[in-house]
């Protein structure tokens, strides 16, 4: 593979899809030319300034608008502010001679074969040759595209089709033609995961691709199906959520929001472009749905779908449903699903599909229908949509957010059983699945040595997922490399001398086993290996400390067993720093209070792009108690500097804490002060992050790791400082910005950062703040608010303002 550089992409179209797919590369630091087309005309405001079409203003106003669009909506499509300098815009005609310093050039413009072919016929004017060109088309045929282009144009050119919101879904899906270059595509498959973060899967040019080729049928299948089962909007939403491991918002929720017309769009489109598929009637809309479209009923963009949003005679926003049969909204009905209720204590989601597929009830009978259905679909698209059926797995967990793959679940149900429910419901597999189980192949996956490996229809035997061997997925090794564990831990060998600590709790919260783990790690660690990694392969890093636990305590009154919980760890965080072996935490998706702790005191923190940090104790009524109180005082004192206002830099820190501000992105967690310089790298794809923290580790243990002397040098401000903290506090509390007991804790963290009331700044060590630390956390332990709001987040879910 030659060895290509991307700095530059050129991304032609600022629609929608345009403008995010320009703000993720700018996200990961490529340079980003975003270019449209001119408007016809200045409007009035242009016109009423005196502006022409000439004016640069009314030449870019179409891609500047459609970004400061994108920008603005939510959730972000950039990880900061900062990283939109890496975006530069300008229009088709002055700039499309700007392409020739790009690497790639990415084309998103309507889907429209005419309007695109227009747009490569410039592109191949400036174009220097061997740049990669692209399109994210989702609907036209990608050979037909690149028809009539030049030799060097066909070979650099494929699809790239990117899912919306393309920063957080994570399929992209590859496309070539039959001119594509191999190596062209090999380095697509690469780039996409390594840089964008993206699961890369490679298509074949069929209608829809993978994804949306099986997702769609599965959603029209299902919109069927309602009739069939005369099942409600929030039945399907609530047998199709988190129960069933989807996201949740599950079927008419999702649909709401990406929009009917999008669906229908796709679903036409199967139904004219697909003539052999042999479900082409289940791409047939049903007559609500046709009703729908004719009454603009299209999901959030038109204010209704399948739920609409109203207020209530009290003015209280109510969401309604709608009724399949009448048409007409109504309030929403509580589900009530026996099926569901077993489903519930069942954490493993694999062992949780049985219990779901053996249901006596509506929610047991409408799994082995859908599923029946849709295995048959998948097992059929082969070799059609994909030669190998772990694409088709990749694409869905990927693309719609399903945590196991059709044959994933199918596996779960047991190849054999599935097919018995298949034909139980009238359905049958392909004749390959029947001939894998006469040669006495009992699953679709196997695991063997670590490594997950498929069953390849071609062979009829079975071969490695390529890429794996640049993951650690702890899942496939927990079996034959636990060294350890308890409760809520688990100690695995990740080989070369690197211990892996990860915790398996509800949420990922912090509680005495997961503080032994961590600590029976490091013992281990210092005695037979080399370095440690914390990371996981939960929904989130960490929630936080076990607060019910504290509550608990609390309420007893039994302080001395509070101040020994706190006292573990606090020294638990202060092991992570000074243990003898090099210490990597590698963070993902939530990762708050604890967590944020353990983070703060690591040697180096390899964190996943996507991670929301944060120190959040403040929402409870408490201050950091881990450490993290004593370590923003401690990096205040690090950039106090000659020129620099001393009570500035700790008012900011002190309002980290003191507003509990959590991290929209690995990069923020940095501006927020959660993360040091030269001590931390991100990881742009999960399945990357254990691999990457690992090499961090052995990285720091090759070079010779010697651990950090405690401090004795932190500059605390005294007097000084909290006159500064209490005047604010004071003032916002006159203000009426945060109430009574708001301003007591605020008191109460200004004090520890400031090193109590010391008559001038002086120098403390970390033992000194954290024993201040504990006191003031104990002591906020001990009030009746700080335990109402405690009790607030354990039953309900929501912060106390009292």
């Amino acid at each position: 593979m030659m060895n290509r550089k991307i700095k530059k992409v050129a991304v032609l179209g600022s629609g929608i899809m345009g403008s995010r797919i320009a703000c993720h590369f700018a996200n990961i630091g490529v340079e980003v030319l975003l270019l449209d087309i001119v408007p016809k005309e200045p409007n009035e405001k242009e016109a009423a300034k005196g502006l022409t079409l000439e004016s640069p203003a009314v030449r870019n106003r179409i891609v500047n608008d459609a970004l400061a669009f994108a920008v603005k909506s939510n959730p972000s499509p950039v990880y900061s502010k900062s990283v939109l300098n890496n975006i530069r815009t300008g229009n088709f005609d002055d700039n499309m001679k700007d392409i020739a310093t790009c690497d790639w050039v990415i084309e998103v413009v309507v889907e429209n074969l005419k309007i695109k072919q227009s747009v490569y016929e410039k592109v191949e004017q400036f174009r220097k040759p061997g740049t990669l060109i692209s399109s994210n088309t989702s609907g036209i045929p990608i050979h037909l595209m690149a028809e009539g282009r030049s030799e060097d144009f066909q070979k650099h050119f494929c699809g790239t089709h990117f899912f919306n919101p393309p920063r957080y879904l994570r399929l992209l899906e590859i496309i070539p033609t039959p001119h594509t270059d191999k190596s062209v595509v090999d380095f697509l498959m690469h780039y996409g995961d390594k840089f964008l973060g993206k699961t890369t899967v490679l298509c074949k040019d069929t209608p829809a691709f993978i994804a949306n080729r099986v997702g769609v049928y599965s959603i029209m299948a299902l919109l069927h199906l309602v009739q069939k089962m005369d099942l409600t909007v929030e039945e399907v939403d609530k047998f199709t959520g988190p129960a069933l491991g989807r996201p949740k918002s599950a079927t008419f929720r999702t649909t709401d929001v990406v929009g009917l017309d999008t669906m229908i769009n796709v679903a036409n489109g199967l139904r004219e472009n697909a003539p052999d598929d042999e479900q082409k009637d289940v791409f047939v809309l049903p007559d609500y749905v046709q009703k729908m479209q004719e009454n603009k009923w299209l999901g959030d963009k038109t204010g209704q779908g399948f739920y609409k949003k109203t207020k209530d005679k009290s003015g209280k926003t109510e969401i309604l449903a709608l009724d399949l049969k009448t048409l007409e909204y109504r309030p929403q009905e509580k589900v009530k699903s026996a099926t569901l209720e077993a489903t519930k204590p069942i954490e493993n989601l694999a062992q949780r599909m049985k219990v779901y597929a053996q249901g006596k009830d509506k929610a047991g009978e409408f799994f082995r229908v859908s599923f029946s259905g849709l295995f048959e679909y998948v097992s059929n698209r082969i070799p059609e949509i994909s030669d190998e059926l772990y694409r088709i797995d990749d694409a869905m967990r990927a693309g719609f957010g399903w945590e196991l793959g059709p044959f994933e679940v199918w596996d779960a149900l047991g190849v054999k059983e599935g097919v018995e429910m298949m034909k139980a419901n009238g359905k049958q597999p392909a004749a390959w699945v029947s001939e894998m189980l006469d040669a006495g192949h009992q699953s679709f996956y196997q695991i063997e040595n670590g490594n997950k490996r498929y069953y390849d229809i071609a062979s009829k035997s079975y071969k490695a997922i390529p890429g794996q061997d640049a993951f650690i997925i702890l899942d496939n090794i927990r079996a034959s490399k636990t060294v350890w564990k308890n409760a809520g831990t688990t100690i695995t060998d990740l080989g070369d001398g690197i211990l892996n600590l990860e915790f398996h709790t509800k949420m990922n919260t912090i509680g005495g086993e997961v503080l032994s783990g961590i600590n029976k790690a490091i013992d281990l660690a210092e005695k037979d290996y080399r370095g440690l990694v914390i990371g996981n392969d939960g929904a989130n890093f960490s929630a936080g400390a076990n607060v019910g636990m504290i509550f608990m305590m609390a309420v007893e009154q039994e302080w001395d067993e509070v101040n020994m919980a706190i006292k573990l760890f606090q020294n638990t965080s202060m092991r992570i720093r000074h243990s003898a072996i090099p210490v990597v935490v590698a963070p993902h998706n939530l990762t708050l209070g604890g967590g944020c702790e353990f983070s703060m005191h690591a040697d180096h923190v390899q964190l996943y792009a996507e991670t929301y940090m944060g120190l959040v104790e403040f929402g409870v009524g408490l201050i950091p108690g881990g450490g993290g109180t004593k370590e923003m005082a401690l990096r205040a004192s690090d950039e106090y500097h000659a020129e620099q206002i001393e009570q500035n830099v700790l008012k900011e820190k002190f309002l980290t804490v003191a507003t509990a501000k959590v991290s929209t992105s690995a990069v923020e967690a940095y501006e927020l002060g959660y993360l040091l310089k030269d001590k931390y790298a991100i990881t742009m794809n999960r399945s990357r992050l254990i691999a990457d923290a690992k090499a961090k580790a052995l990285e720091l243990a090759n070079a010779g790791y010697t651990p950090p002397a405690p401090r004795k040098d932190i500059k605390v401000l005294g007097k000084y400082g909290l006159g500064m903290v209490y005047a604010g506090a004071n003032s916002m509390r006159s203000a009426n910005y945060i109430s009574e007991y708001d301003q007591k804790i605020s008191q109460k963290l200004g004090y520890v950062m400031c090193g109590g009331d010391l008559s001038a700044p002086t120098l403390v060590t970390e033992q000194y703040l954290l024993d201040l630390e504990r006191e003031a956390f104990l002591s906020l332990c001990g009030e009746k608010k700080t335990l109402e709001r405690i009790q607030s987040i354990l039953t309900k879910g929501k912060p106390l303002r009292n």
